[in-house]
């Protein structure tokens, strides 16, 4: 087609989702003509010649799916499931829909960097516009968020159209005892830097959001540390709105299977054992049925441990609170990581998106005793010992998945053996499994907390999570353990834009009187586990571990070389103690003996003068 039919600034894919968009929303009409004119979008993506071969599918789920001149058509039903709506046209054909039904209202969760309004809409039968109305109807709540990734985006194109088959369709009834909060795309920024090729490993949509915020964060990196604006809209919107269920929609990478809708969240082994049971044996058989009779393939996430070797196993993960699920684990909060397959077509990613979501708001109304009753054993449990830390082990149970089939080839380019996979079903029967689930650290739990006033970003992070806490009104002594720090370790580079720190811990116990204003936190509270993980140094997401406490590590006083020799000399005159240790120490210790500085700094470190809270973790453990 001639290129001067579109205007120079738009390519033809870009014009006809415009127009299209345009007569979604009912703000213009396609002529004959211009259908004409129009290109068609193309069957096949810009990337399937470089992909594995296609697994042709279709299944029942299809039949979800509206005509094109249903009034209520989405721009994913108008291009045969391959295109997905900008954030304007998503929210504008949202927008419509909010209006047209009593049963949807929608909030802001507040703004992104680049300011945009990152949008909730509540769907319940009453009309629900508030947190206190919502609990007030008692019934239970799943929050669904789409695009945390927003290349990812299958769950927001699923999203619309459940909320338009419940509030104009025969879906209706899904509202009679449950409710859903939907996000529709969490990550606005970066579903804005679209293009054709954001995403290599992915077969569509058309135009694909990034990975990443405008700041170049990972948002499911960051529900420990909190750093992004976005993250922090949505833990207030958890902790204010309180759903029961929580759901985060990906599409992940990695290797070939037949299975398109896989997902995953807490393992048995951590902080919400209940929960990990509802999950496994309320929810997942009623979705993995679901699936199934609609024509999907369900399985669990999958981590191939060699992807070149399949035989080897899978990684059974158990995620830290860094990310949603495991986030979850520590809040008590039941969380599913959804992982669509990338290599499967974005329509049939996006139809089993959607069964999911409409089977989890059946089971919800269901089983509302039983996840309710889950979900308050693990808040109050209040275990003597927390594990902070995991080694890896060999699971007691074993795989039998569905593969596909591959030969290894020496590539030509790279010179190394890479894989080529070959469309072909493969059953691997009992493949091991390997996990973090043997604890390699653990603490015994605290009564409380106390964090200085001074420590005010720290402070600011635990509010924002929902942690409880009170201030001391009066100075108050207290009987505590500190942590000595020793041997940091600091990463090379930066990570999510953190510099992150490793260090060896010794515990002493100290008797100090706390200024008023320091924070109280107590541990017998429904987030107590998660305050733990957050504040001890050991835990791999402590906010020390991220950075927040860095500045405790550099030393800002020094003692001159010159004051320090005769400060050593009366030191070993009058102390007869330290005068044999030093003796000591140079007889076991060559390097020390051949280091001057290393010497001058030994009679600093036990001297008066010497910095006494350098290294010393300023959170103290209550006994």
């Amino acid at each position: 087609m001639p290129s001067l039919l579109f205007p120079s600034s738009l390519n033809q894919r870009t014009f006809t989702r415009s127009l299209l968009g345009l007569s979604l929303l009912g703000l213009t009409q396609i002529s004959l003509a211009e259908q004409q004119a129009v290109p068609q979008i193309a069957a096949d993506y810009v990337n399937d010649g470089i992909l594995p071969p296609i697994i042709q599918w279709h299944g029942a789920s299809e039949a979800l799916m509206k005509s094109t001149d249903h009034p209520w058509v989405t721009e994913f039903e108008l291009s045969d499931g391959k295109v997905s709506p900008d954030y304007e046209a998503t929210m504008a054909w949202l927008n419509k829909l909010v209006e047209h039904s009593p049963m949807l209202n929608k909030v802001s969760l507040g703004t992104s960097p680049q300011g945009r309004e990152i949008w909730m809409v509540i769907a319940t039968k009453e009309g629900v516009a508030t947190p206190t109305e919502l609990k007030q109807h008692r019934k239970p709540t799943v929050l669904i968020q789409a695009g945390i990734h927003s290349g990812e985006i299958d769950g927001k194109d699923a999203g619309m159209m459940l909320l338009r088959d419940m509030v104009t369709g025969d879906k209706g009834t899904l509202l009679e005892h449950a409710n859903l909060l939907f996000v529709p795309i969490f990550s606005v920024d970066g579903h804005e830097r679209q293009s054709d090729t954001n995403r290599v490993n992915q077969r569509g949509p058309v135009d694909m959001g990034w990975r990443t915020t405008a700041t170049n964060l990972n948002l499911n990196r960051d529900y420990a540390k909190a750093d992004t604006p976005e993250m922090q809209h949505m833990l207030r919107a958890i902790n204010i709105w309180q759903p029961d269920l929580y759901i985060d929609v990906h599409v992940t990478d990695g290797i070939d299977y037949q299975y398109d809708v896989t997902y995953g969240y807490n393992v048995k082994q951590g902080l919400s054992p209940a929960s990990f049971d509802w999950l496994e044996k309320r929810w997942r058989p009623a979705v993995d049925q679901a699936l199934t009779q609609a024509g999907h393939v369900p399985g669990s996430l999958v981590f191939a441990l060699d992807k070149t070797d399949i035989s080897k196993g899978m990684s059974y993960w158990n995620p830290s609170p860094r990310f949603s699920n495991g986030y979850g684990d520590a809040r008590h909060l039941p969380t599913v990581l959804i992982e669509n397959h990338s290599l499967k077509p974005y329509k049939q990613r996006v139809l089993g998106t959607y069964v999911m979501m409409e089977q989890t708001l059946k089971t919800l109304a269901d089983e509302t005793v039983s996840l309710r009753a889950a979900i308050h054993k693990d808040k109050y449990a209040y275990l003597d010992r927390v594990t902070l830390a995991w080694e890896s082990e060999t699971q007691a149970f074993t795989w039998d998945f569905k593969g596909i089939d591959y030969r290894l080839e020496t590539s030509p380019i790279s010179g190394a053996e890479v894989v080529r996979w070959t469309g072909e079903p493969r059953l691997y029967e009992a493949l091991p499994l390997e996990g973090k689930t043997k604890p390699a650290i653990s603490v015994s739990r605290p009564a409380a907390y106390y964090v200085p006033a001074q420590w005010q970003e720290v402070i600011d992070r635990l509010e924002i999570h929902g942690i409880r806490m009170t201030r001391l009104e009066t100075p108050t002594q207290v009987r505590a353990e500190q942590y000595q720090l020793t041997n940091p370790e600091f990463d090379n580079k930066d990570y999510e834009g953190r510099q992150r720190v490793k260090t060896d811990v010794s515990k002493r116990f100290v008797t100090e009187t706390l200024p008023a204003g320091t924070v109280k936190i107590d541990t017998k509270q429904p987030l107590g586990d998660l305050a733990i993980l957050l504040l001890e140094p050991q835990s791999p997401d402590s906010l020390l571990q991220w950075g927040l406490f860095n500045p405790i590590f550099t030393r800002t006083e020094y003692i001159e070389d010159y004051a320090v020799e005769p400060m050593a000399a009366q030191m070993l005159a009058n102390d007869a103690g330290l005068k044999a240790e030093f003796e000591a120490k140079l007889e076991q210790d060559e390097a020390f003996k051949a280091d001057p500085k290393a010497r001058l700094r030994w009679f600093y470190e036990r001297s008066p003068y010497f910095d006494n809270e350098y290294q010393v973790y300023p959170v103290l453990r209550a006994l």
